[in-house]
């Protein structure tokens, strides 16, 4: 006996379909072309999502770098001082309050330099 895929078939045609919303020509509404693309677009985003995590760390360094280097000091030693003076701030936070608290940032700069001068610290 033969299977008649009516139901099964449209159903999951529909489900594709609906993931190629808003895609142009025959992407969003033939499904040969709606899969192909729906697939790829799960590939990118797969990707990508682990790619944003590289992306936005090297941000953070470039505006760190900025930030520290109108201060004199490049970020390399910025990065060792802050180890060494056992301060535990990320470099997101630490790009933060460059940009938007730079007096704080500064602070924040001073402590770690003066933390780094004095040996008998943890």
């Amino acid at each position: 006996m033969r299977v008649k895929r009516g139901t099964v078939r449209r159903r999951r045609h529909k489900k594709i379909r609906a993931l190629a919303r808003g895609y142009l020509d025959l992407r969003h509404a033939t499904f040969a072309k709606a899969n192909e693309a729906v697939l790829k677009a799960g590939q990118h985003a797969f990707r990508d999502r682990r790619k944003k995590k590289r992306v936005f760390r090297a941000l953070w360094i470039v505006r760190l770098n900025a930030a520290v280097r109108s201060e004199g000091i490049p970020y390399n030693v910025f990065v060792r001082l802050l180890s060494s003076s056992n301060v535990q701030l990320d470099r997101k936070v630490l790009s933060e309050l460059a940009i938007s608290h730079p007096q704080v940032f500064r602070r924040i700069l001073q402590e770690a330099q003066v933390g780094a001068e004095k040996p008998g610290l943890p």
